[in-house]
């Protein structure tokens, strides 16, 4: 059934991915039509989600953040599917890092990285930074249930040198890499909400206490990695700007969850600063004002 599923949906993939650009944003602009107007996709979550950090806009700004949302939305989808055919120039082009040498001072200091973001802007064409770095790129992500396009993407993202590993794959996997004395540079999305009984640390988020993952902090702290913090910034359709911060050159200088707490801190200004580029769909309050306690 999976393989079925691939044979059919793929070359629909396919010819999407080869439409010149202004018909690809011409498409998005109908997937918007689609998801928002008719299928409604997650509306509810969204909505819930914008009331509940912003109490204090009026509905029609919530309204006005929502329908921005969703048309960046679609635009990430149909990026993630121009990722099949994309040049390297083009995506060079779209894709930039003006303050690239944050990244690559750790190159000279034969450090490794641990990249933080959140799900803010666009990642998928992250991937092109391997182009400007020394460092052999991974990146933690959840495994596919179909494991044929799993298998694609895994196959686009290694185009760029970026190698894609599983949570259970990760510890191991870049442990052997430091004992080769490889170095690396590593992503993770660390803005989830983890399962509260497993969380280790809560923190105020937006103005809400929620539980945090800590694993990307735990890592650099147990492989003495460099933490840098990247933000995507949109400067307009289809081209993006990323930039890095450095959280901590020495993260054992650090008590623990302070590191975590920055980066939450930085999340916190990028949303305040343009919330319709944030991934609202995603339940990320859904076990806020609770407490560690109330779930033992």
């Amino acid at each position: 059934m999976q393989l079925l599923a691939y044979i059919l949906i793929y070359p629909f993939l396919w010819l999407i991915s080869i439409l010149p650009f202004r018909l690809l944003y011409a498409f998005s602009d109908g997937l918007y039509v689609l998801i928002y107007y008719i299928i409604g996709y997650r509306k509810k979550t969204v909505k819930e989600n914008l009331n509940l950090v912003f109490p204090n806009k009026s509905e029609a700004e919530i309204k006005v953040i929502r329908k921005q949302f969703y048309h960046h939305l679609c635009d990430m989808v149909v990026e993630a599917i121009k990722s099949l055919t994309i040049t390297e120039k083009q995506m060079m082009k779209r894709m930039t890092f003006p303050n690239i040498e944050e990244v690559n001072q750790y190159g000279k200091s034969n450090k490794s990285i641990v990249l933080m973001c959140a799900h803010y802007g666009s990642w998928e064409w992250i991937f092109i930074l391997q182009n400007h770095v020394n460092h052999k790129g991974y990146a933690v992500y959840k495994k596919l249930e179909n494991k044929y396009f799993d298998k694609l993407v895994k196959r686009i993202r290694a185009k760029y040198n970026s190698h894609l590993i599983t949570t259970k794959e990760t510890f191991s996997t870049l442990l052997r890499a430091k004992n080769k004395g490889e170095l690396t540079i590593n992503g993770f999305v660390s803005d989830q909400s983890p399962k509260p009984w497993k969380a280790h640390h809560w923190l105020d988020f937006m103005g809400i206490n929620v539980p945090a993952h800590t694993g990307a902090e735990l890592l650099a702290k147990q492989l003495d990695m460099a933490v840098v913090y990247f933000a995507v910034k949109r400067i307009k359709r289809g081209y993006y700007e990323t930039t890095f911060t450095t959280l901590a050159k020495n993260p054992n200088d650090f008590k623990d969850y302070e590191i975590t707490d920055a980066f939450f801190k930085l999340v916190e200004k990028q949303i305040h600063e343009a919330p319709q580029y944030y991934l609202w769909t995603h339940k990320r309050w859904k076990h806020r004002d609770k407490s560690p306690e109330d779930f033992k």
